[in-house]
């Protein structure tokens, strides 16, 4: 470990969440981009918020995601009277579908405990991460956060208890992420939801969410290619991106396994078999957005296994 004297840096990267047909339950990480927490003590008893780049972001510690979680963290280790100075590095956009804020709540609490010397496993500093996004989200889940932490494959059986575990990831897995610039909040893109789904649309989702997970553990990428489907979440919150079936279907042309919007949106994700599938899948899904003159950005990744790492 670095000399926790000097500070230490965590880095925890952006995560895909939902996964199409697993709204809350699934979600994997991605290698970039994603958020730095630097961490140091201080004289000065207290958590404070000393530096933060990359946009605007209250400094107040418990109204900012990164602040909250680690102030959680801080309280439930009893070390209160410590002195604590904070700097949140933003290297991702906001309000873009990849977890910008659950990422800011993973590196600090992993960057708290880190320099409190490991008092906490990684899985046990989830609850406090997952309390510094509901700050800015208002709903209490672990979708984002838990891969971002973890890394890897994500199943939440249960968000409530944080009874989460990690799937087997075919090797060679790779994911294209676009991310056009156009802003849809969390909270906007939640609120337009119903409340209700028919018993059809229970039974389609549900197969769907189990043969993902079986085709997790038996290796079929068939399988997993025929429960990438979303006929719930997905057809209510396509509305709100611009040419959003014309990027999906363009991504499954190129043999992309599947292509659904990341977390609230408006990135789009196509899950493909190897990084050559997924390059191409990005470059079409990019083409659509600058046919419509939107700007975008591209992010090509396998499945990030380590989830916030030091650096």
């Amino acid at each position: 470990m670095k000399n926790a004297h000097s500070g230490l840096k965590v880095f925890a990267p952006a995560s895909v969440a939902n996964m199409a047909c697993g709204y809350d339950i699934l979600g994997f990480a991605l290698e970039k981009p994603g958020d730095e927490v630097f961490v140091k003590f201080s004289d000065k008893p207290g958590l404070r918020i000393t530096k933060i780049t990359g946009g605007k972001l209250p400094y107040e510690v418990e109204k900012n995601t990164a602040g909250f979680a680690a102030l959680k963290l801080i309280e439930h280790l009893g070390e209160t009277g410590r002195g604590f100075e904070m700097e949140i590095h933003k290297k991702m956009p906001f309000g873009s579908g990849l977890g910008s804020s659950a990422a800011s709540a993973a590196a600090a609490v992993m960057a708290v405990n880190e320099i409190l010397y490991r008092p906490l496993e990684k899985r046990e500093l989830l609850p406090f991460a997952v309390l510094g996004e509901q700050v800015a989200d208002g709903a209490y889940h672990a979708d984002n956060v838990a891969p971002s932490l973890m890394g890897g494959i994500i199943f939440i059986r249960d968000n409530a208890t944080l009874d989460v575990h990690r799937l087997p990831a075919i090797k060679g897995l790779h994911a294209a992420v676009i991310h056009p610039k156009i802003q849809v909040l969390t909270r906007d893109s939640r609120a337009i939801l119903k409340d209700h789904v028919s018993l059809k649309q229970m039974i389609q989702q549900t197969g769907s969410i189990g043969g993902f997970v079986t085709g997790c553990y038996t290796g079929n990428l068939d399988l997993i290619q025929r429960s990438l489907n979303d006929v719930v979440i997905e057809p209510q919150r396509a509305q709100l991106i611009p040419g959003f079936y014309a990027a999906k279907e363009a991504a499954l042309k190129e043999g992309a396994l599947g292509c659904s919007i990341s977390g609230a949106g408006p990135s789009i994700f196509a899950l493909c078999a190897n990084n050559l599938i997924a390059e191409n899948a990005g470059a079409a899904l990019q083409k659509v957005f600058t046919d419509q003159k939107i700007k975008s950005e591209l992010f090509i990744s396998p499945i990030n296994h380590e989830g916030a790492v030091l650096c």
